[in-house]
Order: C-alpha cells, then structure tokens, then sequence
C-alpha cells in the first residue's frame, strides 16, 4: 500500500472532493493569500480544521513542523499536502496550482507591464520605484529580526549566523554557508562543543584565506555598484529554470531565504537585470495575494520574457510538489530525528545570517537620499508596531504614494 493510502486511511475524516471543487477551494485560498505565511497558515487551519475538521490539530501541527524545516513555502507545501490527503498525487498537484495560480497570473500582468512600458525609467515612476525598492528594504530587515527572534536561542546559533553574515557579504555559495552551518550545530549537539569549535576555526580560516588570495570585495559594494544599472546580459531558458530550482531547494526558513539566492544569480552572476529592478519585484510581489516568493516570475520575465517567467517559476515550485508527492511520509520521520534536526536548526541559523547580509548590501544600494531614508524609517517602523494581514502590501502602497508626492513636491 501507497504511503498516501496509508496516510488518508489514518485520517478518515478527509473528504474525497471532486477534482474541480477541490482545484476551486485552493484557488478561492489563493486569492486569498494576504499577509504573509502566518495569515496563509492560519486561513487553512481555519477552514480545514476549525470548520471542516478535515484532520485533528495535533496532525497539522506535526505537518506544519516538518513544511517549516523543508526549504520552501510551507503555506503552498501544506495545499498540495491536503490535496493528496484528498485526492491522492492528482488532487496535490491541483491544489498547489490552484494556489499559487492568483498570484502566478498577477505577477505575470505586472511583469509584462513593467517591460512593456520601461516604468522604471519614466521620471515620475522611477521615483515612485525608488520609494518602494526603501520599504522593501525595510521589509528585509523586519524579516532578519523576527526569524532570528525564534531562531537563535543559544550561543552556537548566534555564532553560526554572525559566520553566515561574513560569507554571504563575501559571497561564499549559500550550499556551502548552509552545510557549514548544519554541520557546527550538529556537531554542538552530538560531541562535545570543542570539536565544533575546531570545525568553526576552519571555516573561519579557511574564509580568510580564499578571501586574501581573492582579494577583500564586499558584495554589498558590487550591489551599490550595480543599483542603477541595466542588465548586462541575456539569460539562457535552461539556467533560468536551474536558478528557480536551486533556489527552491535552497530556500530554508520560508521565502526570505530565496532573495539571495536570486539576487546573486540575477544581479551578480548571471547579470540579467539590476539591482533597482530587483527590488522592483520584491515590492510588486508584496502587493498581491501569494507567497512572496513568487516575486520569482518576475526574475524570470525580466530574464527571459515569458517563457523565462514560467520556466524560473516552476523551478522554484517544483521541490514543493516533489516532497509532497514522492516522499511525505519518509520525509516526516527523517525530519524529526534528532541529528538530522539538530543539522536543520544549525541550517536555520545560516539562513538567517544569510539574509542579513542581503539586507546590508540592499541597504547600500537602496538609501541613496533622503527621501528614501524617509520612507525606509517609516516603513521599518510601521512593520515592528502594527501586524495587520494587509501590512505588507499597505505599507508598500504608502511607498509608492510617498514617492508620488515627493516627485509632485
């Protein structure tokens, strides 16, 4: 018997739905998808278990653990997890489509539009632009400060992350940062502290060696560079697709983690778009009801026009399915061992020193005047005192009207 079967066979209360109510329910989800995972979260636990009782609390909780510690949205990994609760493999893979299609679409028309007619090169706009690319950073640093409040709760996990921070600013692969990462916790926690130490001491001077041979370059100094800048180069449809798919194994921590990741393939490596437009996207994508990953779509419309978009954006979707569809079951109980989630935490870490040193370099290549420090205080100081769902994208309109108003005064 299937591990699907055996799964549906423990939760009887699930109900078969047919294919098109069951593709329509995680549609109306996601148009519905505001306010960032915890409000996506909560929406299914609401209607799922609250009202329909499609499975206990305690089982979504132990389903939302193992999502939180996989690399990508785990509000989208839990849609195409109740849809194989329902509807085996067929019912997961439209439930996942059926919520990332809304904000798939609109970001595809936002795409196209921002193409098509150069907003961010018009006078007005770019100003308008400008604003957002603040609140974005803003948004960035919020996200820094709340996961590592869950995250880093000893010593090693403070020390892992300030490392972390150090490699991403000097650009060191985030596959290698990550198992790095994983590897010290793991050790912390199997041996004795020493041996991790003298792990972390290599890495430190290993770090410093490549760096000197290499020469000292901030990362963050090339963005500053690059903020204003056009893309210098065409992307190929095959890396596009490979960039969304390391992106999504990649992704730790939610979708946060996938902002440098791309970030260096578009901006840095691959060079197909700037900084600026970068963090174009990201604002666009606070706007719409989605995971804010999929600010992906427009990376790969900017890289490749639309069958860019489409093939980065089923790159960075894919694993989401996959664990899902080939391997719950044993995915649950690897998780929950205690040395591989001892690697994950230390992983977890990693990310989160990731991210603020994406943070630093959007920073450098943000705050260019006054203005936008402006609305980057105002922003960073509506989302640590309000928590709204519609912040995110509230707050980004403000941006925008903020630059409006700047441009006309």
């Amino acid at each position: 018997m299937s591990a699907a079967a055996q799964t549906m066979q423990a939760v009887p209360a699930v109900p078969a739905e047919s294919l098109g109510r069951l593709f329509l329910r995680f549609l109306r989800f996601g148009c519905l998808a505001w306010g960032g995972p915890v409000a996506q979260i909560a929406m299914l636990r609401q209607e799922l278990v609250e009202e329909e009782r499609w499975v206990s609390s305690e089982h979504f909780n132990r389903a939302l653990a193992m999502y939180q510690i996989l690399p990508g949205p785990e509000a989208h990994e839990l849609c195409v997890y109740f849809g194989m609760l329902s509807r085996g493999r067929t019912g997961a893979i439209l439930a996942g489509v059926g919520f990332m299609l809304p904000g798939f679409v609109l970001m595809f028309a936002l795409s196209w539009l921002y193409v098509r007619y150069g907003l961010d090169t018009h006078g007005a706009l770019a100003v308008v632009f400008a604003a957002i690319q603040a609140a974005v950073a803003a948004l960035v640093v919020r996200a820094v400060w709340r996961i590592g409040s869950h995250v880093l709760l000893d010593r090693w996990l403070w020390i892992i992350a300030a490392g972390a921070f150090a490699a991403q600013l000097l650009g060191v692969g985030f596959a290698v940062t990550l198992a790095a990462g994983g590897l010290i916790y793991f050790l912390v926690r199997r041996f004795r502290p020493g041996v991790a130490a003298l792990f972390a001491a290599a890495c430190c001077i290993t770090l410093a060696i490549v760096t000197y041979r290499t020469g000292f370059e901030l990362q963050a100094l090339q963005l500053g560079d690059a903020a204003t800048g056009d893309a210098r180069s065409a992307a190929s449809l095959p890396d596009l697709f490979l960039s969304g798919l390391k992106t999504g194994l990649l992704s730790f921590g939610g979708a946060y983690t996938a902002i440098p990741i791309l970030q260096h393939d578009a901006v840095i490596e691959g060079a197909w778009m700037s900084h600026a437009q970068f963090l174009d996207g990201l604002g666009l994508s606070g706007l719409l009801p989605a995971p804010l990953i999929i600010f992906g779509t427009f990376v790969g419309f900017i890289g490749g026009g639309p069958l860019g978009a489409l093939l980065l954006t089923l790159g960075i979707f894919l694993p989401a399915f996959a664990f899902t569809l080939v391997a719950h079951d044993p995915l649950e109980r690897l998780l929950h061992h205690p040395r591989v989630h001892a690697f994950l935490e230390g992983v977890t870490a990693a990310v989160v020193g990731i991210i603020a040193g994406t943070a630093g370099s959007i920073l450098v290549g943000t705050l260019s005047g006054a203005m936008t420090i402006a609305v980057f205080v105002l922003a960073l100081a509506a989302f640590f005192y309000w928590n709204t769902r519609l912040l995110v994208p509230m707050v980004i309109a403000g941006a925008a009207l903020f630059g409006g108003l700047a441009h006309v005064f």
